[in-house]
């Protein structure tokens, strides 16, 4: 459907030439979004899934084994549609020790993604409404350490940015001039209270995606924000009651498309196209984290199984690598609250065992990973 540009272009001169940055109208759009047979169908399926995938984090017996990696990998994922290389190992290796210097920049920007969820979804559990106050403390978090950290952290830009090209002139899109900036944002934080009209969960959750990428409010770290704001309105609405949805897996996979769609929206008002588009997306995700997690529940029985009969701090180290998935000696046995041989004799015996893998070939300084664990996680992010 084409109903011509959401917004309109205002002429701007920076850098030392003139072009045309774009402010979006605000939501909801009009006309309004036409939900006809097929995407009404998706839009209920979409519903359902979520509902799966959230009735999911009542019955497994401790969601906080999964939250502490699935959290991780959305980070990883988020970031890596940003073009850094890092993984989830590398963040997990990161926490434990330290990194290597060669993907200090990379893993910092993960770790800081970790801390701005984690930090966001407390403000929400503590009973904060998503407000533009919120936003900038999260993207505080964000963006307080690596590569964006002298990109004003925690406040709205005041100069022009562009994405794509070295300049406006050649830019793929200009978002609004600075000064446009406050206002854009205040119509959106309303759209999110329901002011003018109240919007389905889901629904919201994508449109303000659009919104806020085309608003690009920061100077940096809009994208990764734009996607926590997705999780953060799905948690605020009750839909979610813990962020088990990686739909920066589905954005990932389809990165150009995601891009273009966005674009799209803008020029044509074409929602309904970018509507499907994060409605499949949905549906994938969740199915995938409900068989993610079943299949770790299995995991994890199977080898509980394998080290029965073995010592009581082998049998607390399977229960430590359950939510530590990479682990050291020295980890293990500060955690574990037993000596350094000890923990060495327990990691020993579980590589032996085949439930782990020592990962660094090092006389000292090993480093254990949960093998299992890890595969099932990467396997999370092969093909459809």
């Amino acid at each position: 459907m084409n109903r011509g540009t959401t917004g309109h272009y205002l002429p701007i001169s920076t850098v030392g030439e003139s072009a045309r940055a774009f402010v979006p109208a605000p939501l909801p759009p009009h006309p309004d979004v036409e939900l006809d047979e097929d995407l009404g169908a998706l839009l209920d399926a979409a519903s359902t899934a979520l509902g799966r995938l959230d009735g999911i984090s009542i019955v497994l017996p401790d969601p906080d084994l999964f939250l502490y990696t699935y959290v991780r990998q959305e980070a990883v994922l988020s970031s890596q549609i940003e073009g850094t290389q890092s993984s989830l190992s590398d963040l997990l290796r990161h926490e434990l020790d330290g990194t290597p210097a060669g993907l200090m920049d990379d893993v910092t920007e993960v770790s800081c993604y970790v801390d701005a969820m984690q930090h966001g979804l407390e403000l929400l559990r503590t009973g904060q409404p998503i407000s533009l106050r919120m936003m900038c403390e999260i993207h505080g978090r964000l963006l307080a350490h690596g590569r964006g950290s002298g990109k004003q952290p925690g406040e709205f830009r005041r100069s022009q940015n562009w994405i794509g090209g070295s300049r406006p002139g050649n830019a793929r899109f200009v978002p609004p001039p600075p000064d446009e900036v406050m206002n854009c944002m205040g119509a959106l934080e309303k759209f999110i209270h329901n002011d003018p009209v109240r919007t389905r969960p889901l629904l919201k959750a994508a449109l303000t995606h659009v919104q806020f990428e085309t608003i690009h409010p920061f100077l940096d770290g809009n994208g990764r924000l734009g996607r926590l704001l997705i999780t953060f309105l799905l948690c605020a609405e009750g839909v979610l009651r813990q962020p088990m949805l990686y739909l920066s897996l589905h954005f990932k996979q389809h990165r150009d498309e995601y891009y273009r769609l966005l674009q799209h929206v803008r020029e044509t008002g074409d929602w309904e196209s970018w509507l499907r588009f994060f409605l499949e997306g949905v549906i994938f995700t969740s199915a995938k984290a409900m068989s993610t997690a079943t299949r770790l529940l299995a995991l994890f029985k199977e080898d509980h199984n394998r080290l029965t009969g073995e010592s009581a701090t082998v049998l607390r180290l399977h229960q430590w690598m359950q939510r530590h998935p990479i682990s050291s000696a020295t980890a293990a046995g500060e955690k574990l609250g037993v000596s350094h041989p000890t923990a060495n004799r327990a990691l020993k015996k579980m590589t032996d065992l085949g439930v782990l893998k020592e990962i660094t070939g090092g006389d000292y300084a090993r480093l254990y990973a949960y093998s299992g664990y890890l595969d099932i996680l990467n396997d999370f992010e092969g093909a459809r």
